[in-house]
């Protein structure tokens, strides 16, 4: 469990503007793994190749929202967690980042860079935490499984 710890966070972000995906990479490269995307459909290029921790998106981007590329790759990949980044504080934009896109949390632009890596510090401890109730979860139904496999057998003797 410790060496999963020790490894680099696995951070996707997503922008359609090229220098704000280079000042991100330049920002964080030495504390996270970065994978950049300038597009949704980049982006979900990437995610059928790289397993990420979190999703940092732009919400205003040409072909697809933020809102909208989070919302539609939640069945397939519903375990990293969200973060929505935008421009421009649109009401309607944060009711749907939490409702449709399932955002763990909305930042503005320009992003403050102590802020950000404290949001994405706290995203990281609620993935850790999340894995490690599916872990315990699927560690309890196999146990459960044993006991009632015992307990035929007793009632068999």
């Amino acid at each position: 469990m410790e060496t999963e710890r020790d490894e680099k966070i696995k951070i996707l972000y997503v922008d359609d503007e090229e220098n704000n995906l280079q000042a991100f990479k330049a920002t964080f490269r030495r504390d996270y793994k970065i994978f950049l995307a300038i597009s949704a459909s980049e982006a979900r290029e990437l995610l059928k190749t790289e397993q990420v921790d979190l999703i940092i998106t732009d919400q205003r981007m040409p072909q697809e929202t933020g809102v909208e590329f989070l919302e539609s790759i939640i069945p397939i990949y519903p375990k990293p967690i969200r973060l929505l980044l935008t421009g421009y504080t649109d009401i309607q934009a944060v009711i749907d980042a939490i409702n449709k896109g399932q955002v763990y949390h909305y930042l503005t632009k320009p992003w403050e860079e102590d802020y950000l890596r404290t949001v994405i510090k706290n995203a990281f401890e609620i993935y850790m935490l999340r894995r490690e109730n599916e872990k315990l979860t699927e560690a309890l139904l196999k146990a459960n499984e044993q006991l009632e496999f015992l307990l035929r057998q007793n009632l068999l003797s």
